[in-house]
């Protein structure tokens, strides 16, 4: 069984839910506030997302961000999605990365998400 799926039963650990999503925080947080923000339906990766749940994961993350900004008055956000193995997926049930920043978490933020492969980080 799938571990999103069997996170699904269990409502008291949700932050948000919607028809199509529902949103838990990390286990293994990279900043406090790091939220996933998880399909309903069981699908791969964000790839197979139809037109409707794309929609849906858009309203979704902006209902977690307000969420979030009340919660924890973080100052900038990463958001972040893994999609195969060679992207350093380790889930295979889509989930969305919203991660809160803060000033000062890091020395040098500058190319945010480009870390991902740390030497094309700065440019």
């Amino acid at each position: 069984m799938c571990v999103f799926c069997d996170i699904l039963k269990d409502k008291k650990i949700l932050i948000h839910e919607s028809e199509y999503l529902f949103s838990i925080y990390d286990k293994y947080p990279v900043s406090e506030g790091h939220v996933l923000i998880i399909p309903k339906r069981h699908i791969k990766d964000y790839f197979e997302l139809n037109n409707i749940e794309k929609r849906h994961l858009d309203i979704e993350i902006s209902e977690v961000k307000k969420i979030l900004d009340v919660a924890f008055h973080p100052d900038g956000y990463n958001i972040g999605i893994n999609n195969g193995l060679a992207a350093g997926q380790t889930i295979f049930h889509l989930h969305i990365h919203l991660i809160p920043r803060y000033t000062g978490d890091v020395d040098d933020p500058r190319g945010g998400v480009r870390g991902v492969i740390p030497s094309k980080q700065k440019y």
